[in-house]
């Protein structure tokens, strides 16, 4: 995966307003920014899982922690039936 590498300059007492330790910084803030892209529809849930990191139960639980839902449409749902049928059918 290729990656780019984004240097963004933070004033402490934001971090301090935000409840972010220093050391933290980057970690959250790629968190918040997912999360947001995400609920604004912007990444797809395993893009926005992507650029944090996390595994997807991870990330799950982060976007239900700040209120947060799954955008699961019916072409989803579909999406899934279709997908699930293959693997039965590849596995009987």
């Amino acid at each position: 995966m290729d990656t780019v590498m984004v240097k963004l300059q933070v004033p402490t007492d934001v971090l301090v307003a935000a409840k972010i330790r220093q050391r933290d910084a980057a970690a959250e803030l790629t968190k918040e920014l997912a999360v947001h892209l995400f609920e604004k529809g912007i990444l797809s849930f395993g893009k926005a899982c992507e650029l944090t990191g996390l595994p997807k139960w991870k990330f799950m639980s982060l976007l239900a922690s700040q209120k947060v839902s799954l955008h699961y449409t019916l072409e989803d749902f579909e999406d899934d039936m279709v997908t699930l049928e293959k693997l039965r059918k590849d596995k009987g």
